[in-house]
Parts: structure tokens; sequence; C-alpha cells
């Protein structure tokens, strides 16, 4: 396994910043914790286990191991539909209130509806169980054994009231029967229909019309109709509210597809139907957002009719994109103070508030914007920092662990069998056993159990773990760098770097932007390993470098996707004349967005030229990136490579020292939304 040299671990613990005026050194963690592994033979045991073969001698010489439950499982759930019931309770039993048997008992219900052994199913159901599907399966069981009671009625149109999208087959049994019954009432078909309409869920529409009388039936019909295919012939519908909303929805829908036939419709159809300011903006607002994503000539007369009751933050950020798009500084400007106080003062939009009042001859206002915004440890604050020529903001805190306090936190059971689990790249059971771990330790043993996964391989803790934590956000530990910004394989990442003429701060942040150091991290669009590459891009990259190619498998070899990762990067680099932030777009979103975005703006500044990148997650990813590359730069040298070079490839200006502002800002780090690595399949999210 590939851990952080010590020399370079020391240089690193022995990092400074800048605390009025004093130098404080980071705290030393306490002693890696590397647990016993599973081996080769634990491996085999899985892997036969998956297939049906587990023998009961290797039952037998597991039996006591931490992850004798999951092997089981593993052996079990081959076969669900032939396996005695008092096994299944036997199962449950044994591993009852830990993780693997509440995966046990999910795949197992299931198993026992399809059998149709209610009284079991019963006997295996508990009441905390939100599943949807097998919420209705319990339903069938009460059904299927005469309880159908005002209780049972109740509980069926709960499930038929909780969505307007369709809902899992397993529901329609209940459904009939308390159609049968008269529970399902025209009212209540008319309630889902409407649910189904504001999500424009026609399929469902049309299916639960069918329980309706002719006349209503008609008309549920035609308001589906509708939202398919929207046109002019809603002004002659009856003028009810229902009309009203299934109007909306339609021409706002239609508005993402075809703005310009959606303004031509609305006026008619809402005068004619009598559409409240909010129903108008509804429309106004998918119109005008799909003309300014792709800057077409309508987007600021679009924008201008959007009612501001219609506002949201993602509307308001792309008004000022659109000002920008332009070089209309004035209008940018503007832009910025309609925002509501706190979106304001994002780092973000003060330092465009700052660059845009510089533009239009406020220096001093700009001066002071630039101040605010270098507060924060994050792209727009280091670009502000540079407006300054200041230091960068950096507070870091590396909380004080004892040898013990780790050593108590890594003997927990659920722990270990997620650190054991995750080695056997059995990643979702590994996540159940941590959540399991994090549902009884309280925030410090939380930070400490990131640690032990870190000294484990298990690098994205760091971003999983801490910050936005089972739906509360703990805003310090943003200041945990060393945790969230892990170093791995750092001999090679220097050496390819070197061989390709690149920043190692940049590698190391791509490597934490696409995969957080999982060498096995695979995306939906088959973008492989640390640095996520392709198999066809590893490929032709190989064959030009002259490196023997050894299949898509290869590229889960750290070595090989480093390797291979960094030269495509300098091949990029060669291609866009060395231009690291339309190198980084181009890594996310591929070559026919990066082509067509510096055909639009080719003359554009970098800093407006990133912010007006079209697809949100490139836009976001390039700031995140460079951010990223800076605080690895910390890591590694202790002070940084200026971002307003690092953008433009220039590696010889002066480097910048960091410090602590006196007063910590409200947002005081690079943050990262907890999502699993970025995808290379393009995605249009406006």
């Amino acid at each position: 396994m590939h851990i952080v040299n010590s020399s370079l671990l020391a240089a690193l613990l022995g990092t400074t910043c800048m605390v009025s005026g004093s130098a404080i050194a980071q705290v030393s963690a306490a002693p890696k914790i590397q647990l016993a592994m599973p081996d080769a033979d634990l491996r085999g045991a899985f892997e036969a286990a998956t297939r049906g073969q587990l023998d009961d001698a290797t039952r037998t010489r597991y039996a006591k191991h931490p992850l004798a439950g999951w092997l089981e499982y593993a052996d079990l759930r081959r076969d669900f539909d032939a396996l005695p019931t008092e096994r299944g309770t036997a199962f449950l039993t044994k591993y009852r209130e830990q993780p693997v048997a509440t995966t046990f008992r999910s795949e197992w219900l299931a198993a026992l509806a399809k059998r149709q052994q209610w009284q079991a199913f019963l006997a295996t159901w508990q009441d905390d169980i939100d599943d949807t599907a097998l919420r209705c399966m319990q339903l069938n069981a009460r059904m299927a054994l005469g309880r159908t009671d005002a209780t049972w009625t109740r509980d069926v149109q709960a499930v038929w009231r909780s969505s307007g999208r369709s809902l899992p087959d397993a529901c329609d049994a209940a459904f009939a029967t308390l159609d049968t019954q008269g529970g399902l009432s025209a009212a209540l078909r008319w309630e889902r229909i409407d649910l189904a309409a504001s999500e424009v869920q026609t399929g469902v529409m049309r299916a639960v019309a069918k329980g309706l009388n002719g006349n209503d039936a008609a008309l549920a019909n035609r308001y589906a109709a509708y939202l398919d295919a929207p046109d002019a012939s809603a002004a002659q519908w009856p003028k009810t509210p229902r009309s009203r909303l299934v109007a909306s929805a339609a021409l706002a829908k239609l508005g993402k597809s075809s703005p310009d036939r959606a303004e031509s419709l609305l006026p008619g159809i809402a005068d004619t139907l009598g559409f409240d300011e909010a129903q108008r903006g509804a429309v106004l607002y998918q119109v005008a957002l799909w003309t300014v994503a792709s800057y077409l000539p309508d987007s600021a007369r679009r924008l201008a009719a959007v009612p501001a009751s219609a506002y949201d933050e993602k509307l308001h950020e792309w008004r000022v994109r659109e000002a920008l798009s332009r070089s209309d500084w004035k209008a940018a400007l503007t832009a910025t103070r309609k925002m509501d106080t706190a979106q304001r003062n994002d780092s973000r939009w003060q330092y465009f508030a700052a660059r845009t009042s510089e533009l239009t001859g406020d220096a001093s206002g700009a001066q002071a914007l630039y101040r605010q915004a270098a507060q924060s440890t994050d792209f727009h604050g280091f670009l502000a920092a540079d407006r300054l020529q200041q230091p960068y903001a950096l507070c870091p805190w590396t909380p004080r662990v004892t040898a013990m306090d780790k050593a108590t936190v890594a003997r927990d059971h659920s722990l270990v069998r997620a650190l054991q689990l995750f080695a056997l790249d059995r990643k979702s059971w590994a996540v159940r056993e941590w959540n399991d771990a994090l549902s009884h330790f309280n925030d410090a043993q939380r930070r400490i159990a990131v640690e032990v996964a870190q000294d484990n391989g298990w690098f994205d803790r760091g971003v999983f773990g801490l910050v936005n934590v089972g739906g509360q956000r703990h805003a310090d530990e943003i200041r945990l760098y060393q945790l969230r910004f892990p170093l791995h394989h750092d001999a090679t990442i220097r050496r390819e770097s070197a061989r390709n003429n690149l920043d190692p701060a940049w590698v190391a942040a791509e490597i934490r932007a696409e995969s957080v150091f999982d060498p096995n991290a695979r995306s939906s669009a088959d973008a492989r390993g640390l640095m996520q590459v392709l198999p066809g891009t590893g490929a032709a990259v190989a064959a030009k470098i002259g490196m023997p190619w050894k299949g898509g498998e290869s590229l889960y070899d750290a070595d090989t996707n480093i390797v291979l990762g960094t030269a495509y990067l300098r091949q990029l680099m060669d291609k866009y004349g060395g231009k690291p932030y339309q190198v980084i777009a181009g890594y996310n979103a591929g070559p026919a967005p990066l082509n067509r975005w510096t055909s639009q703006r080719p003359t554009m500044d970098p800093d407006f030229w990133i912010e007006t990148i079209s697809y949100k997650e490139t836009r976001d990813y390039v700031a995140r990136v460079l951010a990223f590359s800076t605080v690895y730069d910390w890591r590694l040298k202790g002070d940084a490579m200026r971002v307003s070079d690092r953008l433009l490839g220039s590696t010889g200006g002066p480097r910048k020292q960091f410090t602590c502002p006196q007063t910590e800002p409200a947002k005081p780090a690079i943050s990262q939304p907890a999502k699993q690595p970025l995808s290379k399949k393009t995605r249009r999210q406006r």
C-alpha cells in the first residue's frame, strides 16, 4: 500500500499559519492505526459465496470473524426463493440490530411476498421500514390475511397520496381492493391527478383517470394530452384552479424545450384562464432560464420579464452571467445588487461585484468588496486576495487526538466491519456499516473515525464523513484540511507531473475532485480509477506515449492511471495553448463543449470565462479544482502559486503565503457537496 513518505508527512505537520502575527504550528495527529484487513482466503470465501460454492468448512472457519454475517448473507441471498423461513428468521435473530440484518430483512421480505408467505412476512416486518414497495407488500399481507380494517384503508390511502409519480407494481393489488371497497373516491383520484400534473407525469394521470366517470375521465385525459403537447386550446377549458395548474405546468415544461413557443402562448392562455403572478412567473422563469443558459439574443429581455417574486438564487446568478457574457459590467453589478443579502455575501458574488465595480470606475468600492471576498478560503477568495496582493486566508484546524481515543474508535465493531468490507471492494455494504458506526459516535469520535478510515485507505470519508453529515452541518470541519484533502501516491504524482511538466498540486487536485483517491472508482460513463480515465482515452494516450495498453481494467491500477491521466492533461495543455482553466473544463465536459465555449468567448478574461460556462457541473468543477490545487500546494510546500498565475499556466511568479484572518468569515473554506465522484458524462445542469 502506498502511503505519504515520512519526510513529507513531517513537513506537512510542521506547516504553520499566521494568526495575529504569531506562528501557530499544527497539532500532530495520533499515530496511524492500520487494522488487520481481509486476506486472499477471505476474499476467496466471499467470491465462493457469491457463486453459491461456499462449503461448510469455510463457513466454520470464519464463523467468528467480524464479517461472518456478511459472508453468510452473501451465501444466503443467492437463493432467497428457496430459503427456509426458519433459516431466515435465525439469521435475523443472530445478527439483530446490525446493518447486515437490515440489509437482509429488506430482501427477505421481498422474497416472502413473492412466495406469498404472509404470516412470515408480518412476523419479519418492522414499522420503521419506509421503502414504498415494501410498505405495499405489507398492505398486501394484511389484505391476504383479512385485515382490511379502517386502519388498513387509511394506510393505503396514505400511500396513494404520497406521490404524483408512478408507484411500485406491488401497490396495485392494495389499490384495486381499496377501489372495490369504495375507499378510492373520485376526489382521491383527482388529488393524485393534481399531484401528477404538478410533476408532469402524464402516464400516471391517464392511469388514474380510468377510474373516473366519462366526463371527468375525458377532462383528465385532455389535461394529460395538453401536458404532452401544449397549444392554444387551453383557452377553451373551464376556468378552474385545476385548469390553471395544468396549463401553467404545461407551458413551464414547454419553456424548457421551446422558449419562443411558450412565450407566444402564455399571454392568451394566462389572460383567459386568469393566471395569478405565481403561475405566470413559473412559465416566464423557465422561458428565461432556458434562453439565458444558451446565451440567446433575447436573454436580457426575458430575464427582465420574470416577476421578482419568481426569482430564486439560480436565476439571480444567471442574470449576472448573462450580463458578463456581453461585457455589460454595469448590468452585471446591478444584477448582483438585486440578490438577497445571503447570496450577495457569498465570496463568488462579492468578487464579481468587486470586478464590475472596478470596471465601472468605483475603485474604492471594489477594494472593499475584494477585502470581504478575500476572507474566504475558496477560488474567488483567492482571486480577490491576488487583486489585493495579500496572503490567502487559511485557518487550519487539527483537533488534538490522543492515541487512546483513536484506539477506542478503531475498535468499534461497525467501523472495523466497514473498513474490512471496503478493502473487499464491497463499498455499498461498507457504507451501511459506516453509517451505523456514525449513528453512535459523537462529533469528536466521528472525526477520529474519518482519520482511521484514511489510515486504512478509505480516503473519501474525508468528504462524506465531515461537514455535511446526517442532515446536519458542521461548519468548523471545513477547516480540517488534512482530512479533507488526503495525499496518497505522492511519489507517482510527483514523478509523472515532472515528466509531463505539470504542477503536482494540480494533479493531486484532479484526483481529489475525480475520485477522492479511490483507485476503484467508476463512473456511470465508465470513467475509471483515480483520475477517471475513459478506456478509449486510456488506449489512445497509451498508444501516443508508447506505453503497452493492457485494457480498461488496468486503469484501476493507481500508477497506470496516474501515468495516463497526467499524459492526457499534457496533451490537453498542448492542444489548448497551455491554459489550465480551459484544460480543466475540457477534462470534465469533453472537447465539443470546450470548443464551443472557446469559440464563443475567445478573448474573455479567465475569471469571466469560467463563470459564464453554461454547464453548472463544469463551471463549479473548474473553480473547485483550481481551489483544491491551492490547498494541495500548501500541503506540499507550505505556500502556493498565485491562482491568477495558475489559471494561465504561469509558474514563474511570486508565491503566496497563508494567513488566518482575525475575524473568521461566515464561509471560511472550500466546501463540496457530498456526492459521488464526478462523472465524465456531460450533464447540462442549468
